[in-house]
């Protein structure tokens, strides 16, 4: 039962990150306005969630060889390419990361100024959720590869 539960968590965490990111994406996209920006804060705060969701279950399934050995993935050249792909999400995430925190925490304080001089900060960060949301669906081609036996050695 226990593989099924990950492997279903693993599953749901996909698709709700997918939604999220690029629902993120789509909401910066608007005009900047408090409604544009909390939709964009709900998906985002869902994006972190699916996030911290994913790797927990994937760590898991890897390190208590809960489907597969460990050596499997270990030897396995795709997942290498998978977690590769992760590290350039996570390394394309630290800046809208830091940016929303501090847009987030100047509109709690109501100092978010003037939110038409963000736009171009919040394009980049639809841009980047886009070029996010396409690496993941890279991801599931290559999960769904190894899940039949490709890349190992």
């Amino acid at each position: 039962m226990l593989t099924i539960a990950l492997a279903g968590l693993h599953l749901l965490a996909l698709g709700l990150g997918l939604g999220a990111v690029l629902n993120r994406g789509r909401s910066l996209r608007e005009p900047p306005t408090a409604g544009s920006l909390a939709r964009a804060f709900r998906a985002d705060t869902l994006w972190g969630i699916a996030a911290a969701l994913w790797i927990g279950t994937g760590l898991w399934r890897v390190l208590a060889s809960s489907e597969k050995s460990m050596q499997y993935y270990l030897s396995n050249h795709l997942f290498y390419a998978k977690m590769g792909l992760l590290a350039i999400i996570l390394a394309l995430e630290i800046s809208p990361m830091m940016t929303l925190i501090r847009l987030r925490a100047a509109m709690a304080r109501g100092a978010a100024g003037e939110l038409s001089a963000r736009s171009s900060t919040l394009g980049r960060i639809a841009t980047i959720s886009h070029i996010e949301a396409a690496i993941v669906v890279i991801m599931v081609f290559i999960a769904a590869a190894m899940a039949r036996g490709y890349g190992a050695r």
